[in-house]
C-alpha cells in the first residue's frame, strides 16, 4: 500500500500504472472539507473533477465525487446456452441503442414501476465504457462460488443514462462542487436512480438472452460501482469503485481479455470496496490517435482471444480498444496482495455488444 497522507491511501504496487494526475485527485478530494478518508484502488485514474477507481468518506455528501452515471454498475446472468455459434449469436444480439417498445416480451421479466417514472433511455447500454458480453466461464479458482467452469454468462455494464445526469445537474447548476445543503432530497433522488440501473441492467439481459434464444433469469451479481452509501452517520462516495463488503463482484476487463469474479472482503482502510474494472491507463484521444495508427477496424473487431466486437461506432472502436487499460492481472493480483479481495472465477468473452453495427 502507498500511503500518501494521513487520509489518503491507494492500493496498488509500485509496478501498477498509476497515474500522478490520479494521485493529485485524491489529495485534492482529501482537503475538502469533513473528508475522512481518501481510498484509491488499483484501477484509479484521473476523471472530470474527481478520481474514478476511488472511495471517499465524508461527514459531508459531495453529488460531484458520485458523478452523473449514478447506479453504473454490473450484473452478471447465467445463460442456458451449450452449444454457440459466436458469429451467429453477434448477429442476433437485440439493437441495445434503441429503447424496447411496449410490446416487448423483455418487459415481462420486470416486476414493479419504472423509478421516477422515467422512460428516456431504459433498455440501452450507452457509450463509453458501457458493453453487454456473452462469455464463457474460463477457469474456476473457488469450486464452491456460483460459477461453474464452461458455461455461459451474460455480463451487463451499464447505468442510470440520462436519469443520473439529470440529477447531477440539478444539484451543480445551484451548487457546483460545493457539498448539498439537503442530502435527504440528494439521497431520495439518488436512490430511485440506483434502482433505476439496476432495472435497466436486468431490461438489458432479457431482451439479449431472449434475443439468442436463452431464457431470461435474475441475475448472479448486481452490484453497482457510482453510489453514496451513508455508513455510520458519514457519507461513503463510490466512484469507479465497487461495495467490498457485499459478497461477490465482477470486475471487469476489456473486451479482449478476460474479467474476475471475486469473492470482496475489503475493510475499512480502503472504505470497504474494491475495484471495478482495469481501469484506463490512456485518454481517449490518446487511444484514438494511437490506434488509429495501428490497427484496422476490422482488426478491432476480432481480439486477440477471438472473441468478436459487435461496434458500429468507428471512433469508440478504438477509444475502447483493450491497449487503452491497465492489464486486468495486475489490478486483480493488487487487490488479492493487499487481502481486499480474493478470485473466484475468470471469464472469456465471446461477443462483446457496444453499439448496434448498421452496416
Amino acid at each position: 500500500m502507498l500511503s500518501l497522507q494521513s487520509t489518503v491511501a491507494v492500493f496498488a504496487s509500485p509496478g501498477s500504472w498509476i497515474e500522478s494526475d490520479a494521485v493529485e485527485q485524491c489529495r485534492q478530494v482529501a482537503a475538502f472539507e469533513g473528508m475522512v478518508r481518501v481510498a484509491g484502488m488499483p484501477d484509479l485514474h484521473p476523471g472530470k473533477g474527481a478520481p474514478i477507481g476511488a472511495a471517499m468518506l465524508s461527514s459531508l455528501l459531495y453529488p460531484h465525487l458520485v458523478g452523473s452515471d449514478i447506479g453504473c454498475g454490473i450484473a452478471v446472468f447465467p445463460v442456458s446456452l451449450k452449444r454457440v455459434s459466436p458469429e451467429q449469436l453477434a448477429r442476433r444480439f437485440p439493437d441495445l441503442d434503441r429503447e424496447p417498445a411496449d410490446d416487448d416480451p423483455a418487459w415481462d421479466e420486470i416486476d414493479g414501476e419504472i423509478p421516477l417514472g422515467y422512460r428516456n433511455g431504459i433498455g440501452t447500454v450507452g457509450r463509453g465504457n458501457h458493453f453487454v458480453e456473452l462469455a464463457r466461464v474460463q477457469t474456476v479458482f473457488e469450486p464452491d462460488g456460483p460459477l461453474v467452469k464452461g458455461r455461459l454468462v451474460l455480463i451487463v455494464h451499464s447505468g442510470s443514462r440520462g436519469l443520473g445526469e439529470r440529477i447531477l445537474r440539478a444539484h451543480t447548476e445551484l451548487h457546483g462542487a460545493k457539498p448539498t445543503e439537503e442530502p435527504e432530497q440528494y439521497l431520495e433522488q439518488h436512490d430511485a436512480a440506483v434502482r433505476w440501473g439496476s432495472l435497466n441492467r436486468r431490461l438489458i439481459a432479457a431482451r439479449t438472452l431472449r434475443a439468442i434464444g436463452a431464457r431470461p433469469v435474475a441475475p448472479i451479481v448486481d452490484i453497482s460501482h457510482n453510489l453514496v452509501e451513508v455508513r455510520d452517520g458519514l457519507y461513503l462516495h463510490r466512484k469507479g469503485a465497487a461495495p467490498g463488503d457485499q459478497g461477490h463482484v465482477l470486475i471487469a476487463g476489456t473486451r479482449g481479455t478476460l474479467s474476475y469474479l471475486v469473492a470482496a472482503h475489503a475493510g475499512p482502510e480502503a472504505n470497504w470496496s474494491v475495484a471495478h474494472g482495469a481501469g484506463r491507463k490512456m485518454s481517449r484521444a490518446d487511444a484514438l490517435r494511437r490506434g488509429k495508427a495501428k490497427h484496422t477496424v476490422q482488426e478491432l473487431r476480432r481480439t486477440k482471444l477471438g472473441s468478436i466486437v459487435v461496434c458500429g461506432d468507428r471512433q469508440l472502436l478504438f477509444e475502447e480498444a483493450p491497449t487503452a487499460y491497465k492489464r486486468i492481472e495486475q489490478v486483480i493480483a493488487d487487490l488479492t496482495d493487499h487481502g481486499l479481495a480474493t478470485p473466484v472465477a475468470a471469464t472469456a468473452p465471446l461477443v462483446t455488444y457496444k453499439t448496434k453495427d448498421r452496416s
